[in-house]
């Protein structure tokens, strides 16, 4: 392994932003293009706020956990909640299903995490809480410069 890290914060819907730039800058030496740094963003963006919304109602009162590890140019990163949980897994992750549409949610987070995500594993147990678990590789940088050619 070459890092990892940990990283909590109150459920309150300003810490997502401050989730994605702490989780950005952490895969920052791998270099990444523009498309795997915004798929990465919306990948834990996604997480962090189903585990505000739906995992603690955004209360204020819960914590969220993320825990990375970065091995060669692959990233694990962990999103996990003490809150209510998922009662059925399968139907929560059917696109377009939501168990807020009062708050006009859309249902797709699951759909857009697993499409993002190299590997995506959701574990939840209601009123323990969630954690959904994702890979990332990132593609080596390559450079196209050649010393003394422009």
């Amino acid at each position: 392994m070459d890092n990892e890290m940990t990283l909590s914060f109150i459920a309150i819907s300003e810490n997502e932003g401050l989730a994605r730039m702490v989780m950005t800058s952490f895969i920052a030496s791998l270099d990444p293009t523009i498309d795997e740094l915004g798929e990465f963003k919306t990948i834990v963006s996604e997480a962090v706020t189903n585990a505000i919304i739906h995992g603690y109602d955004e209360d204020g009162e819960g914590i969220v956990t993320i825990r990375a590890k970065r091995n060669g140019q692959t990233i694990t990163m962990t999103i996990s909640d003490e809150g209510r949980g998922i009662p059925n897994i399968e139907q929560a992750m059917e696109p377009l299903y939501t168990s807020k549409p009062e708050s006009e949610r859309s249902g797709m987070g699951f759909t857009i995490m697993e499409s993002f995500a190299d590997h995506l594993a959701v574990w939840s147990e209601p009123q323990k809480g969630t954690a959904i678990t994702f890979t990332k590789e990132f593609l080596p940088v390559q450079s196209n410069f050649v010393l003394g050619e422009r």
